[in-house]
């Protein structure tokens, strides 16, 4: 568990630890995932992820998407290379080709690339107005016009006015301001109402004609997508039923019934410990 970074602080030298608390590490995955899929990702889109850190996200991200689909920007380039040798392996490097960068600048534009998605998981939560103004000035030209750009940032009171990254801590927010930063650069900005395991709030950050494509996560958005899940569990289950195998125990298993029904009504019974 050591190797995991487990009881450590977030923010220590560690390559799990480092990118936030180290105990959450594959839960943050997952929960990245989970949205953007959710949103819309398929394996054949360009995805940007900014600030991947040691692949925390990347781990799933990587092996899911076609080859040179993914895009990681991060400053420490010691965390890619710890992400990779412990969490992906460099064979599949070779398979799946992600490209990284190790930028400082939130320069997006260097890849010469228009991606379908942009992820940015934690790093509003410590960066500066300025910072964000120019991460947002520079996605919005590497973005298509159904692209989604989906970040997080820590909801307040108070907006931070300071002008340098602040890590390990955190700054603030207010919904109203982000939205504000969006709209200086023709974009605007949605919430989403998706868990994040460190409280954050999730936004998403897209041309305005393209506002329909982050759905509002209502009651009627959540029956429909548990709907669908069950809709798909029933018909794994029916596939399952259908094997000849399977058929074959529920046949033997309704005798078995019918016979022990039968032996109950017909057996003698007895209240002192014999048969039943």
């Amino acid at each position: 568990m050591n190797q995991l970074g487990k009881n450590l602080p977030a923010g220590a030298h560690h390559y799990r630890a480092f990118v936030g608390p180290p105990e959450k590490y594959d839960l943050m995955s997952a929960t990245q995932f989970g949205l953007l899929t959710f949103l819309g990702l398929r394996e054949h889109h360009y995805l940007l992820d900014i600030g991947c850190g040691s692949l925390r996200g990347g781990k799933i991200l990587i092996p899911y998407l076609l080859p040179e689909r993914y895009f990681g920007i991060e400053p420490e380039e010691w965390l890619i290379e710890e992400g990779i040798t412990n969490e992906i392996g460099r064979d599949i490097l070779q398979i799946k080709r992600p490209v990284f960068s190790y930028d400082r600048s939130f320069n997006l534009t260097q890849f010469h690339q228009k991606f379908d998605f942009i992820l940015a998981q934690s790093i509003f939560s410590h960066a500066s107005q300025q910072q964000i103004r120019k991460c947002l000035s520079e996605a919005k030209q590497v973005m298509i016009t159904t692209s989604i750009f989906a970040a997080t940032f820590v909801k307040g009171e108070k907006d931070y006015i300071g002008d340098e990254w602040v890590y390990p801590d955190s700054v603030t927010y207010t919904l109203k301001h982000m939205s504000r930063l969006a709209e200086e650069q023709g974009l605007i900005c949605k919430p989403i109402d998706w868990p994040h395991p460190n409280q954050q709030t999730w936004i998403g950050i897209v041309f305005p004609e393209n506002e329909k494509n982050i759905p509002d996560w209502t009651d009627r958005v959540k029956w429909l997508y548990l709907e669908n899940e069950v809709r798909v569990c029933k018909e794994r289950l029916a596939k399952i039923e259908d094997h000849p195998y399977v058929k074959l125990g529920i046949k033997i298993n309704r005798w078995i019934q019918r016979v022990r029904r039968w032996s109950l009504r017909t057996w003698p019974h007895k209240t002192d410990g014999g048969l039943i």
